[in-house]
């Protein structure tokens, strides 16, 4: 793994642009790609083809919406806002993250030098 850059698990951009879109309500698709990488300190990177993949996985899932728009420097520009499909999926999914981070944790928190075997106390 590059020390640059975070390698996303697959399925993990989308519920980041679904939280993107839910905090920061509609956005072209550079402004949920420049977001992102703001909030992650630059850690996760995005190109344009990777962004925009996304964006027409959660379209065609119903997830997000698209209407065309201007953009802050006055070009036209697709605007994306979640559903509210999308918002029960981002709900889900967002449980289903906080469990596994929960088990991802207690799994780094075991003390190696432990030498009970499970089910001993």
């Amino acid at each position: 793994m590059s020390p640059e850059k975070l390698d996303l698990l697959q399925g993990t951009l989308d519920l980041m642009v679904l939280q993107t879109l839910a905090a920061m309500g509609s956005l072209h698709g550079y402004g949920i790609a420049r977001r992102i990488e703001q909030v992650s300190g630059e850690e996760v990177l995005l190109n344009q083809g990777t962004i925009y993949a996304s964006l027409v996985r959660l379209e065609q899932r119903g997830w997000i919406a698209s209407e065309w728009g201007t953009s802050g420097n006055n070009r036209k520009a697709k605007f994306y806002s979640i559903t509210r499909t999308g918002r029960r999926r981002l709900a889900e999914d967002a449980r289903y993250w906080q469990r596994l981070t929960g088990v991802i944790d207690r799994i780094f928190a075991m003390d190696a030098t432990e030498d009970e075997e499970p089910g001993e106390a």
